[in-house]
């Protein structure tokens, strides 16, 4: 027998509260790397030296790393969804 079974059902609320807050914060943090990798990879691309200002092809530059980083991203998380779906059923 589970010691999840001896839990009240207020109990077991909590902890499916808490399970679920644990997942939001995990996420959080998730992206939080995500966007530290995008500045990080995308930056030593495309900023040569930094000044007061970005000049146009460092922003053009910068816009499309993170657009193709971030379709990059999707393309493996929807190709790595598909391979768990299939293997699932």
């Amino acid at each position: 027998m589970d010691s999840f079974d001896n839990l009240s059902a207020s109990e077991k609320a909590e902890g499916s509260e808490l399970q679920k807050m644990i997942a939001i914060e995990q996420q959080k943090a998730q992206f939080q790397a995500q966007v530290h990798t995008f500045t990080d990879v995308c930056w030593d691309k495309c900023v040569d030296s930094p000044g007061a200002k970005l000049d146009y092809r460092t922003e053009t530059c910068l816009v499309n790393c993170v657009e193709r980083f971030i379709d990059t991203t999707l393309s493996i998380t929807n190709r790595f969804t598909q391979m768990v779906q299939k293997g699932a059923h």
